[in-house]
């Protein structure tokens, strides 16, 4: 699932800051998929969430 976007506060460079954050979250069976292998997957939702144009251009 995909949560609201919210700002929150996070730690860049040693000092806090607000930004926009989304959390995501993923249901999978783990007799049948391996955790390396889902958490893969959603390394890869966010970066094409962090990046659209990657998605949009097939990049």
């Amino acid at each position: 699932g995909m949560h609201a976007i919210k700002d929150r506060p996070m730690a860049v460079d040693g000092k806090v800051e607000i930004l926009p954050m989304m959390y995501l979250a993923l249901s999978y069976d783990h007799r049948l998929i391996d955790g390396r292998e889902s958490v893969g997957f959603l390394v890869t939702i966010k970066e094409l969430l962090e990046d659209p144009t990657r998605l949009l251009l097939d990049v």
